[in-house]
């Protein structure tokens, strides 16, 4: 009995000696989340873009992450809706000032009454360029324009469509 209970104090001894230590798990996800947001950033007191979604996770680093989606009107110094731009998903990244929008991408230029609609757009608000690399489509009165990779305004007023092909209507 003796012996047993030896052996069992030196298995409990050994067993507790060891210096096995887990580094602890880093969270990497959202910092805070919030849903049904609707924010306005303006210029010399005027709204400039109106920005809707259901649900923002904002994280550590300043990065927003809209995961069911985003929509967004554009103004001029008038207060006019210029634009509108929606995404099933969004990304923004604060270290590149940079927005990233995917799955039916659909950008509106109101006034000249055209749509581009792509599969992903990145957008640099203090440039006010959009861009991508893929596929485009762009419809305009009676016309559609399609191609691979674009640079435009982010008005849509003025824009290229670097590799191009186009279907136009043909009235008799």
């Amino acid at each position: 009995m003796v012996k047993y209970l030896l052996l069992f104090v030196c298995i409990i001894v050994f067993a507790c000696n060891g210096t096995d230590t887990k580094e602890p798990l880093e969270y990497k996800g959202p910092l805070s989340e919030f849903e049904d947001v609707e924010m306005y950033y303006s210029e010399n007191d005027k709204v400039k873009i109106k920005m809707t979604a259901e649900l923002l996770y904002e994280f550590e680093s300043g990065d927003r992450e809209f995961p069911n989606g985003v929509y967004m009107e554009f103004f001029d110094e008038a207060g006019n809706m210029e634009s509108t731009l929606k995404a099933n998903h969004a990304f923004y990244f604060k270290k590149d000032d940079l927005w990233r929008g995917r799955g039916a991408v659909e950008v509106k230029n109101i006034l000249k009454n055209e749509q581009l609609n792509t599969e992903e757009l990145f957008w640099k608000p203090k440039e006010q360029k959009i861009y991508n690399d893929v596929f485009v489509t762009i419809k305009r009165q009676g016309d559609v324009l399609y191609g691979e990779g674009l640079e435009a305004n982010q008005d849509m007023t003025d824009y290229l469509i670097k590799k191009p092909g186009a279907e136009f209507e043909l009235k008799e």
